[in-house]
Formats: C-alpha cells, structure tokens, sequence
C-alpha cells in the first residue's frame, strides 16, 4: 500500500509524465514519502544531506533568514511544486527553511545524488525539469522586481490578487481564500512590518474590500484590488 502511494503521487505529477511505468517503479525506490502537521519545520538549507522535495498534498512557506536572524518569506509552495536544492547544487551560504502552514502535508523527496543519476539516464526528464526550475526562478525573480518598484499597499493588493487566482473559490467577482497565513506572514511575503499589514488589511475591511478572519478571506469584488 505505501508503495502504490508514492507511485501514483509520482505518476500524477507533470514532471514524470515522460516516465514510463517500470521507470516510475524504479524511482519509487530511491523516494522518501513523509506526512507533516502544521508548523513542523521539514527543510533546512545547510542539511548534510541535500535533498529535493516534492509537494503533493497542503502548503508551505520558505523561509529565508539573512545574516542578522531576520526572516522573509521567500516563497510559498503548494501542491505540485518542487523545493529544496533545485539547482543541484548544496550551498552552504544559503540559510532557508520550510515550515508547514497547512493542517497537514503530504511529500515525497528524493536524495539530490539519485535524482541526479536519474536525470542523466533519462534525458527527457532533464529537459522537464530544466524547464521546470526556470520557470519557478523567474517568477520568484519577478516577485522581488515588484517589491522593489512597488509601495507597500500596491505589492498588498497585487499578492492578494495572485494569491485568490491561484486558489480562491470565485463566484461572479467575489473570491472566497482559505487562509493559513497569519499577519505576520503576509508582511514577511510583501517585506513590510506586521503593523504596516494590519493597517492595510483594517483600512482594506473599512472601505468594504474584504472581510478578513483566521478562517478565510472574501474578496467582495476582486476587480476592485
């Protein structure tokens, strides 16, 4: 049963489509399948033993901390996304983590040597996950282009924009968020402070944009944002 798990988790995903079944089978031998609960810290950057991982079920946030012990969020990955030393590369300057913002997770990993080996024998993977990787590099590029050239209520409203396309449930124009983000979080994700946040998201209910709970966020009309 655990194996059949992790071979379908495996087979649904885009980046092994070009795998064939027996291939499948073989890489389910060298994945890692784990379940965490919210708030379990499951990465760190500078592990002994680099790893790359796959989200197959929740929500996670990467975490970069600089020099001083700040923290941001680099990123927030959901399900179907890789993270980990995408670049197969282990850099021992960086310093990141992955905390669990869901109720639970579900991921399979895989030891970044053996995906290594596999890339070199199937050339058509290689070439997915090249792909793959640079997609998500340029958009986390892009994302730090707009928080350099934005303000922060313009950054606020463009993440609560991406953030209800990805994953909000839309009738007509309002959209409905499931929210396991807390403030803080939300002010590490634009780089502000916790009050600058909470001060926009109050003048964001005041002015009857969103109704803003612990549970959910209802974006009245998204074409307003």
């Amino acid at each position: 049963m655990y194996d059949e798990l992790k071979y379908w988790y495996l087979r649904d995903h885009k980046l092994f489509w070009t795998l064939s079944m027996s291939q499948i089978k073989q890489l389910c031998i060298i994945t890692g399948f784990k379940k965490a609960n919210k708030g379990e810290i499951i990465y760190f950057s500078n592990s002994d033993v680099p790893r790359i991982f796959l989200l197959k079920k929740g929500s996670i946030k990467i975490v970069a901390v600089d020099e001083e012990g700040n923290e941001t969020i680099k990123d927030i990955i959901q399900k179907g996304d890789l993270f980990g030393e995408l670049t197969l590369e282990n850099d021992a300057q960086s310093n990141e983590y992955a905390k669990v913002l869901s109720d639970d997770v579900a991921i399979c990993s895989f030891l970044m040597s053996d995906f290594e080996n596999l890339l070199l024998q199937n050339p058509s993977l290689a070439l997915s996950y090249t792909k793959f990787v640079g997609l998500k590099m340029k958009r986390i590029k892009n994302s730090y282009v707009n928080l350099i050239s934005k303000d922060a209520k313009t950054r606020l409203y463009q993440f609560l924009k991406d953030w209800a396309e990805k994953e909000g449930k839309r009738t007509e124009n309002q959209v409905v968020i499931e929210n396991y983000l807390t403030q803080n979080d939300m002010a590490q994700i634009i780089c502000t402070s916790r009050q600058t946040a909470t001060q926009l998201l109050n003048e964001m209910e005041t002015k009857g944009l969103l109704v803003y709970n612990r549970k959910e966020i209802i974006i009245t009309d998204i074409t307003k944002l």
